[in-house]
């Protein structure tokens, strides 16, 4: 059994995977080479009233939730995770859902089946800067999360 991580960690140590497998066959988790920097947004619903009991304070209850992660990285053409997101780019419905893990540096990886790939830039930028290669990955229903050991 390993020892569990404490203290701080450098945000490099998080890595994302995504099933670069075609439709219908097995899945294939990879890394997306070429990740640089990434933000999470939870998406948080609040039911909010106002009882009498309460002397005009309010009582709130979180009813939903959904979270978004924004990626920029560079386009590296032939790097299957890569590629996988980037192919993206060009469609709409079901077919631009993929599933999704995140593994943290603590072993913790929270697995979004069925994500939302959201492609927002696959290669435009200055004529001497790298390709990039910028997208969201948006929750699609309850993730499954398996703690580390």
């Amino acid at each position: 059994m390993s020892t569990p991580i404490t203290g701080v960690y450098p945000c490099y140590e998080n890595q994302f995977q995504v099933d670069a497998a075609e439709s219908g066959a097995e899945k294939n988790m990879v890394n997306i080479a070429d990740c640089e920097t990434f933000s999470v947004s939870f998406d948080n619903g609040v039911e909010e009233w106002h009882p009498f009991t309460e002397e005009g304070w309010v009582r709130r209850l979180l009813t939903s939730k959904g979270v978004t992660i924004s990626v920029t990285a560079k386009r590296n053409v032939g790097d299957a995770g890569n590629d996988a997101v980037a192919s993206l780019a060009w469609v709409n419905g079901r077919s631009a859902e993929k599933n999704v893990q995140w593994t943290f540096p603590d072993g913790t990886v929270v697995k979004f089946n069925g994500a939302v790939i959201n492609v927002k830039n696959i290669g435009a930028g200055d004529s001497t800067a790298v390709a990039p290669l910028e997208f969201d990955i948006m929750s699609n229903g309850k993730p499954e999360i398996s703690t580390a050991a």
